[in-house]
């Protein structure tokens, strides 16, 4: 019999650690100190690691779960600390799972089977990171998803230890360029930065001395992204950038900020165009450089350029470890006493800001933090907040933009608290909120939230049947915030509402990279079924989706538009679920842009489009499908296979 556990070195760099063909039953089952003795590939995970005198009260055992074979480590209160998995049923780990307390942090994953690792992974608290390892030596030689905080966290990595090659694979790349859809003029300006990018960044990194090998990433800071909508300068498509983006770092209990300055989302990447600027040397000449907005006053950064004073950097210290702690209140309680916390320590890094520009940051920073406990239930307090504040901002006419978001922050949280209600009356709940919302629109016509209050109205209005009220809505949300994401959802919603009779467009790609336009589906009927993996009323109809693909065969096809978070959930699904159709996947969600090509709000929704490419209904449901089929598919005798050739399919 073969040893339990199997020592792999690939090409001496890291080691892998896997779990050979031994019965779950047999004598020479790993231990539990084996299988604690593995560690990450990648250097810097914070994972759950028992003390010594606690490993002897853990416990490993062998699981079946998804007709997958593995072994669960798990600490004395049942938190699971590993995890490793025969995906494939070669008896062979592929699977590589590390836990921070019970959530999975990190994977390492081998998708050839060949026993090495090849894909690195990050969840939950641990970041949403993917990355590929093509020669399997331990290194990541490319990116597959990355946000845009994890892109400066791993500048700052790069900088600490002057590694060119780590740098270049955040950058945008000379071959991306072009899927970016950008116009003559800003493509060549975009050329002109990142050429040669990688060689600067040596020749920085070997001079600066502000980032040390100790120094360590701390946070993101930078306004909301924005988007530059599609037919700017000549672009053909929408492109979501942030620009002058500050990392804040700490080395050695002093904190300072490194200058990232533009990042631009590809798909599930943000990409560098710029040189970092260490400390915010070259602050100015990076702003003036700004491609896509007016460069904001690098004053609304996190801190002064100059750096925080004493007090302003003990209270900074202190808002980063409670940050840290926020995973262990768990509690109803303990999550009100820590977003009270955290609402007292932004009220004084506001009462210490350097100039009004600043404190507005650290009191917006405050509303949003109070909105979102509010919304969620874990901070009684929050609207007495919101309200106080409201109060306070109200004495200052500088802050009108603030003031209008606290505005609506509050509005929201009063009628998502009115819902929670014992008592509850809906309709009148409703009504209120609704009167609410446009009285807001009236009083802050140009706030950045009456684009998402407008949008609210009209979703509101097409829900209760009131289509050309929600119509009106969606026109002035166009009219009033073009290039806004309220905007882009609102256009597509006013095209699905008066879609019924016309031919629609609808193009995406699929996780793969294949190409599906409707537009060569004409001849067959088809349906197109926007989803989701969390939607399970979506996944139930599934099954007649199928079963009417084989009985209509070549007459009628189905196209799926995924609306996940996450590719990763779509492609697991998949890979248990085989669909014979193809799936439209890009990343947002319900913000994406195959969502918003029609304005899609919820799920499931199914549109049912005819032979000529015109839309039959715009909503149709499972139980009216087949009806419809009839009146427009001819009897036909059964099939035994849906229809081959469809583009995209798997």
């Amino acid at each position: 019999m073969r040893n339990a556990i199997r020592m792999l070195v690939p090409a001496a760099v890291c080691a892998i650690v896997v779990f050979s063909s031994v019965p779950a039953n047999s004598a020479a089952s790993p231990t539990v100190e084996q299988a604690l003795s593995l560690m990450p590939i990648q250097k810097g995970v914070d994972i759950s690691t028992p003390t010594a005198g606690e490993i002897e009260k853990c416990k490993m055992t062998a699981r079946k779960s998804n007709g997958r074979v593995g072994w669960v480590v798990e600490d004395p209160d049942g938190l699971i600390l590993r995890r490793f998995v025969d995906s494939n049923g070669d008896n062979t780990v592929d699977r590589w799972s590390y836990f921070k307390d019970g959530l999975e942090v990190y994977r390492d994953v081998d998708t050839d089977f060949n026993r090495k690792a090849d894909q690195c992974c990050w969840f939950h608290t641990g970041g949403s990171r993917r990355g590929i390892d093509r020669d399997e030596d331990g290194t990541i030689d490319r990116w597959e998803t990355i946000s845009a905080e994890e892109v400066s966290a791993e500048l700052i990595a790069a900088l600490a230890n002057r590694d060119a090659d780590r740098f270049a694979r955040l950058v945008l790349t000379t071959e991306e360029l072009p899927l970016l859809g950008l116009g003559k003029e800003k493509a060549d300006a975009v050329a002109a930065k990142i050429d040669g990018l990688a060689e600067k960044f040596r020749t920085l990194a070997a001079k600066q001395t502000v980032v040390k090998p100790q120094t360590r990433w701390v946070h993101f800071s930078g306004t909301q992204p924005g988007v530059v909508p599609a037919g700017t300068e000549g672009s053909t498509k929408d492109v979501r950038v942030y620009e002058n983006v500050v990392a804040v770092v700490e080395t050695a209990g002093e904190h300072g900020q490194v200058l990232v300055g533009t990042l631009i989302r590809l798909g599930d990447l943000w990409r560098l165009i710029d040189l970092p600027q260490p400390d915010g040397a070259g602050a100015t000449e990076v702003a003036s450089r700004g491609l896509f907005f007016q460069p904001p006053n690098l004053q609304q950064s996190a801190m002064p350029a100059a750096g925080p004073n004493e007090q302003s950097q003990k209270l900074l210290d202190e808002l980063e470890k409670l940050d840290q702690l926020a995973d262990r209140a768990t509690t109803p309680q303990q999550q009100a006493e820590h977003n009270a916390r955290r609402v007292a320590l932004l009220e004084k890094m506001a009462e210490q800001a350097s100039d009004g520009k600043e404190r507005a940051m650290w009191y917006r920073q405050l509303a949003d933090t109070v909105g979102a406990a509010v919304q969620v239930g874990s901070y009684p307090d929050g609207i007495k907040k919101l309200q106080s504040l409201l109060e306070l901002l109200a004495k200052d006419e500088a802050d009108e933009a603030l003031a209008a978001h606290v505005k609506f922050l509050l509005l929201t949280a009063e009628y998502g608290q009115s819902l929670q209600a014992k008592d509850a009356n809906f309709v009148e709940i409703q009504a209120k909120w609704l009167k609410d919302l446009e009285q807001y629109a009236t009083d802050y016509p140009k706030a950045i939230d009456t684009a998402e209050a407008m949008l609210q109205l009209a979703i509101a209005r097409e829900f209760a049947g009131g289509e050309e009220h929600a119509k009106q809505w969606y026109a002035r949300i166009v009219k009033e915030f073009p290039g806004t994401p309220a905007a882009k959802k609102a256009a597509g919603a006013r095209i699905r509402l008066d879609s019924v009779g016309k031919t629609i467009r609808l193009t995406g790609r699929t996780a793969t990279g294949s190409v599906v336009d409707l537009a060569k589906y004409r001849g067959r009927v088809v349906v197109i079924q926007y989803w989701a993996t969390w939607c399970e009323p979506c996944k139930r109809d599934m099954p007649l989706l199928k079963e009417l693909l084989t009985k209509y065969g070549r007459s009628m096809s189905v196209i799926g538009v995924s609306l996940d978070n996450n590719a990763k959930d779509l492609t697991d699904y998949l890979a248990e679920n085989r669909l014979p159709w193809p799936q439209i996947y890009e990343s947002g969600g319900l913000d994406s842009e195959p969502a918003n090509q029609l304005g899609i709000l919820s799920l499931p929704t199914m549109l049912l489009i005819d032979k000529e490419g015109k839309v039959v209904n715009r909503n149709v449901r499972t139980d009216q499908l087949e009806a419809e089929l009839k009146k427009l598919i001819p009897a036909t005798r059964s099939v035994s296979r849906p229809p081959s050739g469809s583009a995209g399919k798997r």
